[in-house]
């Protein structure tokens, strides 16, 4: 059964076979800068995630393209052998280059070659979640999704893959996706100031289908809003956890990634699922992204 926000770490939510937690944990800033290289901290990475596991999150979200495969290395150091209640999700659909890109990589033989780098660098037989990445840093572009995601398919009929999902897509291309596989969720870039899937949301929700959004926080430049920051102070909060409330309480069907290096931040972005907010504060925050 999904659980509402008013619950611990957000309630639950049911992805597949699999329940997990409605507050998770996205590795993505635990590699070097620009997402690349080793941390500066690699004891503090590997307690940030054992932190994360021990304070009853079961949703971690990671790609072999971090680092690369260094968070995946992470991972495994501090986790391996992992609880039978995490569910890992990662994803394919780019590689790295020597300056830090993120060449396109969605040819089947590219997507075959990541999704076994992701099995040995976790550490597993079984990718519990596969999102195919599509689109570029701009965000969602139009275009097939077929063969892409159809690969993806052909590797969890395979046994390779548990469950699929479509990441930096328009609503035209989830359809197209269900279309040729059953998906369990949708990453996509939304939050409190951006949030033009408000209507794809919904319609997930409705069918049963997780929305997970990436940069809950507004990513590279952190979400600044003096309503925000008023809410905040009323609560005793930090406008961050704020804004972590406000998208558990936007629907059940919504699992927050947040990332960080900090087993500090961590706890206080964890605080964030504990807020109950008011009709008045969520008026007041609605106001934001209008």
């Amino acid at each position: 059964m999904n659980e509402t926000a008013s619950s611990p770490l957000g309630g639950t939510w049911t992805l597949g076979d699999r329940t997990v937690t409605r507050f998770g944990y996205g590795a993505m800033q635990l590699a070097g800068p620009w997402v690349m290289g080793p941390p500066a901290d690699r004891e503090g990475a590997l307690a940030v995630l054992r932190a994360a596991v021990e304070a009853g999150i079961t949703h971690i979200d990671t790609s072999d393209a971090y680092g690369p495969r260094v968070v995946n290395e992470l991972i495994r150091e501090a986790l391996h052998p992992y609880p039978e209640s995490l569910f890992i999700a990662t994803k394919v659909g780019a590689n790295r280059d020597d300056q830090g890109g993120w060449p396109v990589a969605r040819r089947p033989e590219d997507l075959r070659r990541q999704v076994q780098e992701n099995l040995e660098s976790l550490g597993v037989e079984v990718l519990d979640l596969v999102n195919m990445r599509m689109g570029d840093a701009q965000g969602p572009q139009p275009g097939s999704i077929a063969e892409s995601f159809g690969t993806l398919v052909e590797l969890q009929q395979e046994g390779l893959i548990s469950h699929l999902g479509v990441s930096n897509v328009t609503a035209e291309q989830v359809g197209e996706a269900r279309g040729i596989g059953e998906i369990v969720c949708v990453q996509n870039g939304y939050n409190l100031a951006y949030r033009h899937d408000d209507d794809l949301i919904d319609q997930l929700a409705g069918d049963g289908i997780a929305y997970v959004p990436f940069f809950p926080l507004g990513g590279f430049t952190p979400l600044q809003s003096q309503a925000l920051s008023t809410v905040a102070a009323r609560l005793g909060s930090t406008p961050m956890a704020v804004a972590l409330a406000w998208l558990l309480q936007r629907s059940p069907n919504i699992l927050l990634i947040p990332g960080t290096s900090s087993t500090a931040h961590l706890h206080e972005n964890i605080a964030g699922a504990g807020l109950s907010l008011s009709e008045e504060d969520l008026a007041e925050l609605d106001g934001i992204g209008r």
